[in-house]
């Protein structure tokens, strides 16, 4: 364990890390099982050395993995997370930074577009890393995502700037974000993949379904979870699916003495796909309940609860 956390107030819970990719031919790095999202750091009304003090209290929680993409906070967020890096460099030794590229939003900031698009072509994906690495105030990333599947994905060409950038050292791993798994399949056949980060929580739960899942386990890679609670949903959604799930989590949350928002990410945690899951709050309070997840061990029963207040009816 990096000497770092020797200095640290350790909390009584730590979030456990894995692998994110057990096959010989990915291997992947090691991740922390809950992530830090960074989407709306902009948001957040923090001063750099507020976010500085963010990150270290995450880390406190054993939370070491940082998700960020070029384009959040309108092109900035990585720039604001890399001001707070600045402030203590040797933290890059103790945290896994992921971003993401393959959007081309219109902005103030990126004059030159005009009109929102996907780009996976191999200047446009090895321009947003050497973009991201300047802005993020380090000299690699662990892992670079394309945020999107591309119509027009040529996936010879996103593995020639996958090599490019891993043979210059500047990323190490690579994978997809919200790609089917025919998709995921078309660019793993000519680039290791070690992870495929997509959307599931109680109340979306088409990944359980829809082969996703199934594809992770069988390719022994896990995926990277956004949005768990819902973006905000599991607590004011007051359509019928949203008051039936928010009733069986708080059934749940009661039986086993925790947040509802920490059922709802250890229901995650639970798929044997083994998920890792993003934050996406500033509060570290709402971090710590995320956290608490990774100790949370529902029954099977609890589990199915959940799963039927959200389908609105019993299996089969």
């Amino acid at each position: 364990m990096p000497s770092f956390y020797a200095n640290l107030n350790w909390a009584a819970m730590q979030t456990p890390r894995l692998p994110i990719s057990r096959t010989p031919s990915a291997e992947g790095p090691e991740f922390s099982r809950i992530v830090l999202g960074l989407w709306r750091l902009g948001n957040w009304n923090m001063s750099a050395q507020d976010r500085l003090a963010f990150l270290q209290q995450s880390l406190e929680l054993g939370i070491t993995t940082t998700d960020h993409a070029d384009i959040y906070g309108d092109y900035r967020a990585e720039a604001l997370f890399g001001e707070a890096l600045a402030l203590q460099p040797s933290l890059r030794d103790s945290i896994e930074i992921v971003s993401k590229c393959g959007i081309k939003l219109v902005s103030p900031n990126r004059p030159a577009h005009q009109l929102q698009h996907y780009d996976t072509g191999r200047a446009h994906i090895i321009a947003s890393a050497e973009k991201s690495l300047a802005n993020l105030h380090t000299d690699y990333l662990d892992l670079l995502l394309i945020h999107r599947p591309d119509p027009l994905m040529d996936a010879d060409e996103i593995a020639e700037a996958f090599t490019r950038l891993q043979q210059d050292g500047k990323v190490k791993h690579f994978g997809v974000s919200n790609f089917t798994p025919a998709q995921f399949e078309l660019l793993a056949s000519r680039f290791p993949l070690v992870t495929n980060q997509i959307e599931l929580s109680v109340l979306h739960m088409a990944p359980l379904d829809d082969g996703t899942l199934d594809q992770c386990q069988r390719l022994a890679i896990s995926p990277m979870i956004w949005s768990a609670l819902a973006g905000g949903r599991l607590f004011n959604d007051n359509s019928e699916q949203g008051l039936r799930v928010r009733k069986a989590l708080q059934t749940v949350a009661a039986e086993l003495g925790v947040a509802i928002s920490t059922v709802a990410i250890a229901w995650i945690l639970q798929h044997p796909s083994r998920p890792l899951v993003l934050t996406g709050s500033g509060r570290i309070e709402a971090v710590r309940e995320a956290a608490a997840a990774t100790a949370v061990t529902l029954t099977r029963e609890q589990w199915f609860s959940l799963w039927v207040a959200s389908a609105g009816r019993n299996v089969a």
